[in-house]
């Protein structure tokens, strides 16, 4: 399976004809801040933008998206908030959208606390998909985590000054259920890969400053590759 996740839109839909192998991927993922402080038509241009390159798509609102967009998602049934998606019997993917508190008071976000039940109540659904699927799949089924927010204490939740500004529920709920894999967005300026116990955690960055990864799936076997 190949999964390409494009992270921290902001409303920069030029860069999407850019990606390599947009159309013919298994699975598009949008890792939240689809626009800057929009609603839901800012959202839709978006979505439109690359649905028409890819119908397979699933989506989080990140903290400068707000509850309208995560609305919008719901009824367009891609939203990965507080949910989980079983792909083709292949992947299971759920995820936490918006972030933890910011200095800028931001329209979505939650508290730690808040976090991690959503965190939990997306990885409930997701245990009961795979249960589900166990007995038709013929392969083991790996979990995907999303989150907006990094886990703190890493290299993919440093500012520019070197502070820590993720989740610490977020890295509690990956050490708790150790995700196979775990994609992350949020803070631009850290755009790289991580590992918490056994399972690597990937910010892209910014889709402005090539923010996307590309992601292959062989049963549980994940290798990505960022541009």
């Amino acid at each position: 399976m190949k999964i390409i996740a494009l992270a921290d839109i902001h409303m920069a839909c030029s860069r999407v004809a850019e990606i390599d192998g947009l159309s013919e991927a298994d699975l598009i993922i949008a890792l939240g801040d689809i626009t800057n402080f929009g609603g839901r038509m800012e959202a839709k241009t978006v979505l439109n933008e690359i649905l028409s390159y890819n119908k397979n798509l699933l989506c989080l609102a990140g903290n400068l998206d707000n509850d309208e967009i995560n609305t919008y998602l719901d009824d367009l049934n891609m939203n990965l908030h507080g949910q989980a998606h079983l792909v083709k019997r292949r992947l299971c993917i759920y995820g936490v959208g918006g972030s933890n508190p910011t200095p800028f008071q931001t329209p979505w976000e939650f508290s730690e606390g808040q976090l991690m039940q959503i965190a939990e109540e997306a990885y409930r659904q997701a245990q009961e998909l795979i249960e589900l699927a166990r007995p038709i799949s013929k392969e083991p089924i790996p979990s995907l985590f999303v989150s907006h927010a990094p886990p703190h204490g890493t290299s993919v939740d440093k500012l520019t000054s070197g502070k820590h500004v993720g989740s610490k529920a977020i890295r509690r709920f990956i050490e708790k259920t150790s995700p196979d894999f775990c994609l992350v967005s949020h803070i631009h300026e850290s755009r790289g890969a991580d590992t918490i116990g056994n399972t690597p955690v990937v910010n892209p960055g910014m889709l402005a400053n090539n923010g996307w990864v590309t992601i292959t799936v062989d049963r549980k076997e994940f290798e990505f590759s960022l541009p």
